[in-house]
């Protein structure tokens, strides 16, 4: 004889979701992930091609501002620049990762 739960349990395990299956999921989430790089590295490239194009065209107008600021700010940049290598020589920070110890 069996109890009226056995019944329903019967009846209930017809309607049970599907065991998982991990190389299925593993699988999907893959081809979505795939699916947004792409999509992102789509639109990143669109982004790039489109700065790229407005630099081209401001091109002619940036040049002699660019020319004539870096002629007066040269000094003061390697000034700086040697500075900050003095800085980072004296830290002992790039000369391990340059191995000079």
């Amino acid at each position: 004889m069996t109890r009226p739960d056995d019944h329903l349990a019967v009846l209930f395990a017809q309607d049970l979701p599907p065991a998982r299956d991990p190389a299925f999921s593993a699988s999907v989430l893959e081809a979505v992930a795939r699916r947004r790089f792409q999509q992102e590295l789509a639109f990143i490239a669109a982004a790039s091609l489109a700065g790229a194009g407005a630099l081209a065209m401001l091109w002619p107008v940036l040049r002699p501002a660019l020319h004539a600021l870096a002629q007066g700010l040269a000094p003061a940049g390697l000034a700086l620049g040697g500075a900050a290598l003095f800085v980072a020589l004296a830290s002992g920070r790039l000369g391990a990762v340059l191995s000079f110890r």
